[in-house]
């Protein structure tokens, strides 16, 4: 059981570090590799393309093939494709990587959760899908605690070094100790693969769009309002097949059920809700000139909060009462989006300490419960619901990540333009602070520059340069205050779900499960002590 438990951490982490430490470091491999900022744009879009898709996919290959086959021959690859990247240095094979990196990644976390719940005596599977489904996400804080010293021991190549490492220990794990055989029958069709050609176009459009828009911005890329259309149009194929087929991959009526629809809808804001930390906490220090060796102590202690997150999700998890853990999220993200909305340019990540800890706290807090909301609905209803689920979970928290950014981002460029019109219209030079500040701008390179004219030019540049990083810091405190106030409208939305839930009397689903299944047990029970009785 102990090894179940440490091959599941360790497959867990590798599905999720190899793109953390990319995402985390974009602009060095943007500036290592020669890729201009829409290029590198691309390589964590790329990297959910391929991971949405290939859970459509992964789930019906497991029962008719296995898992373990696919994880071997999805490592190997992966493994070859990060050593082949280290001698040919081009976008197109960091493309490739990511792709990779992307199908690798959900099978990997599907190993985990099983290598978990194998690690777990029976009573316990629940915490063992919470710990499976949490542990990749600790791949951010991870990437970001390390990331620095790993860069400096090899450059970029260290990342992808790294990689390679990763993807042969979890090989080797896997081929140490393998799951149990599992039962397996004949499950694909061929409608599947017309679903799957509609859908994964359509997602990999959707993901561009989502990825790139705010970097060539939404209303200037012409292809930008093309991809938006034949995405909407591709997966509406899809969805539309999958809605009158007799098996399909996708349970299009009851995705579309009220509370199925509203557990995803939980999900992705909280994800969302999450970007707190990945853009706009690190966007606000980059903007004050801070470096990733910088954020080091911030995310050790951004780690350990996550950590126990991650433990007091499992200990304090009640089957009554499911929701509570995501409640609680929303509270923390709300206290610390709060706390980070009153920033100066004297901020440092010392200053963020606390409420960063708390969103890590949140996190980790949140993602376990809602997956075992979830997967109670989905065995409820009936397990050929299982697809369903596993894609329509993996697409909330893969899509949120990316929406996060592109919301959050969109907004603080908006509100960035608007405090920076409003800055500038306060600058005259009847002032005598702004001829003040001018002229010690212009004194700062009086050794350099000697004409006077210019001097006075650079002042006003220099000034200018000031006003923008104002404008900057005040619009990412508008992030901050939207968030918190965005997640003060989650626990709203949270605690009159469960009062609706108490006043009519419905129980949790984990509690219908459980009784559900203790209803099953005993009645098979009494089959078999009849049948004895009869022979």
């Amino acid at each position: 059981m102990l090894g179940y438990f440490l091959v599941g951490a360790l497959a867990g982490l590798t599905g999720g570090l190899g793109n953390a430490l990319i995402t985390t470091n974009l602009s060095f491999l943007q500036g290592s590799l020669g890729l201009y900022s829409d290029e590198a744009a691309w390589l964590p879009a790329v990297y959910v393309m391929t991971n949405i898709c290939a859970n459509l996919l992964l789930i019906k290959y497991r029962m008719q093939f296995g898992l373990q086959p696919f994880v071997r021959w999805m490592l190997i690859g992966y493994a070859l494709a990060t050593l082949a990247h280290l001698f040919v240095h081009e976008f197109w094979t960091a493309l490739l990587i990511r792709a990779v990196s992307g199908i690798a990644a959900s099978g990997l976390t599907t190993l985990s959760v099983v290598y978990m719940m194998q690690a777990m005596p029976a009573p316990k599977r629940l915490a063992g899908v919470m710990l499976g489904i949490s542990v990749p996400q600790l791949a951010i804080p991870l990437a970001r605690m390390f990331a620095p010293s790993l860069l400096e021991w090899g450059d970029w190549r260290m990342a992808y070094y790294f990689e390679f490492g990763l993807a042969l220990a979890t090989l080797a794990a896997v081929l140490t100790l393998p799951l149990p055989p599992s039962e397996r029958n004949k499950v694909f069709e061929r409608n599947d693969f017309l679903t799957v050609a509609l859908f994964f176009p359509g997602v990999a459009l959707l993901c561009a769009v989502l990825g790139l828009g705010r970097i060539v911005w939404w209303t200037e890329a012409p292809w930008i309002g093309y991809a938006l259309i034949g995405s909407i149009m591709l997966i509406g194929a899809a969805l539309l097949i999958e809605h009158y087929r007799a098996n399909p991959l996708l349970r299009t009526r009851w995705i579309g059920t009220r509370e199925i629809m509203r557990i995803a809808l939980i999900a992705i804001s909280v994800r969302i809700l999450l970007s707190e930390q990945s853009f706009g906490s690190i966007g606000l220090l980059s903007a004050l000139g801070m470096g990733t060796d910088q954020f080091q102590t911030l995310y050790i202690i951004v780690c350990l909060a996550s950590l126990a997150g991650l433990v007091a999700a499992v200990v304090t998890f009640k089957p009554a009462n499911p929701g509570r853990s995501i409640r609680v999220a929303c509270v923390l993200i709300a206290i610390g989006a709060f706390m980070d909305a009153n920033a100066t340019n004297l901020t440092r990540p010392e200053n963020l300490y606390v409420s960063q800890a708390l969103i890590g706290f949140g996190a980790l807090y949140f993602i376990g419960p809602a997956m075992v909301i979830g997967i109670s609905r989905t065995l409820l209803a009936g397990p050929q619901h299982f697809i369903s689920w596993i894609v329509l979970f993996g697409a909330t928290q893969n899509l949120g990540g990316l929406i996060g950014p592109a919301f959050l981002g969109t907004f603080q460029v908006i509100r960035q333009k608007f405090h920076s019109h409003e800055l500038v219209e306060q600058i005259v030079m009847t002032n005598p602070l702004v001829a003040q500040r001018i002229a010690s701008g212009a004194g700062a390179i009086g050794g350099v520059v000697t004409d006077q004219t210019l001097r006075a030019a650079e002042g006003v540049a220099l000034l200018a340069l000031k006003i923008r990083l104002e404008a900057n810091i005040l619009a990412y405190n508008d992030v901050f205050m939207l968030i918190g106030v965005m997640a003060c409208l989650a626990f709203v939305w949270g605690v009159m779900i469960q009062f609706r839930m108490w006043r009519l009397g419905e129980k949790s689903p984990v509690v219908r499960l459980a009784e559900h299944m203790q209803a099953a047990m005993a009645a098979v029970a009494a089959e078999q002590n009849g049948t004895k009785r009869e022979a």
